[in-house]
């Protein structure tokens, strides 16, 4: 099933609007071309309108806020749920403070949106309605882990149910809900946090899984962070001495290109909670 959620992204190529922040817009397009996306960004209140009747995907990622964006994000947004396009939120750095938190809080309160992608720490703050962050990383004390696997996915059941998104939670176990199923997924590597924007490419990425895969969004939402761990993985395998961070940033897009559907279910490493 979720290697089907590839292949359809690779069929329809879907077409996604992207609000997203200055440090990684780039990488974000190219991950988005990679997994066989179509990448548009714009954040001009006056343009976003036009630009996402032009697509089929929202996502919107407050890591680099400013006041016109945010109306751009607003009105992207409401236009998307007009025509009954997935809209995605990533609300990077919710916690770290008032503005951030009330914004994203904002923007869950006012657009229906179909998935909400963050790390513990943020999802966690947009769950209780305030909290605190490490910068726009996630606090280590929010980590999931075996030992609280139980309550995190509680945790991450309970705000699909009452926000009406899929949630996804990624970290060094990603957790990934609709209120009644939870992917517990174990993809990835532990130095792809040394890459700044592998989250909000993963956000790029999950839109056009779900732009691909109305029927199925839980599957789509995790098929989307399965392939993005498993490219970590493959990235990681294929460096060489000299080789930093810079080159595993290329390596992981690199796999996310040459990744297949039979590739994908073979190598996903998940359980259903």
């Amino acid at each position: 099933m979720l290697g089907q959620c590839l292949d359809n992204v690779r069929k329809k190529a879907p077409i996604v609007h992207n609000i997203t922040n200055y440090v990684t817009v780039n990488d974000v397009a190219n991950i988005l071309l990679a997994c066989g996306g179509s990448p548009i960004m714009s954040d001009e209140a006056e343009d976003v309108e036009e630009i996402t009747s032009l697509c089929r995907g929202l996502n919107i990622n407050i890591g680099t806020l400013h006041k016109t964006s945010i109306e751009g994000m607003y009105r992207a947004g409401r236009k998307a749920n007009e025509l009954g396009h997935p809209v995605l939120l990533d609300p990077v750095g919710a916690g770290a403070s008032s503005f951030r938190t009330g914004t994203a809080l904002g923007l869950m309160r006012d657009l229906k949106l179909t998935a909400i992608r963050g790390n513990v720490s943020e999802i966690r703050t947009l769950a209780q309605g305030t909290g605190t962050t490490k910068g726009v990383d996630a606090d280590a004390a929010d980590a999931v882990t075996e030992e609280n696997l139980s309550d995190a996915v509680k945790l991450v059941k309970a705000f699909a149910e009452s926000s009406g998104s899929i949630i996804a939670v990624t970290g060094a176990i990603d957790l990934v809900s609709d209120g009644e199923t939870c992917y517990a997924i174990r993809n990835g590597r532990p130095e792809m946090g040394r890459i700044t924007g592998t989250g909000c490419q993963l956000s790029g990425m999950m839109t056009a899984y779900l732009t691909a895969n109305p029927d199925c969004p839980l599957e789509a939402a995790a098929a989307a962070v399965c392939a993005m761990g498993l490219a970590g993985e493959i990235g990681w395998s294929r460096m060489q001495e000299g080789d930093g961070n810079a080159t595993y940033r290329n390596r992981i897009i690199d796999a996310v290109y040459n990744m297949t559907g039979n590739d994908l279910e073979k190598g996903a490493r998940y359980e259903l909670r």
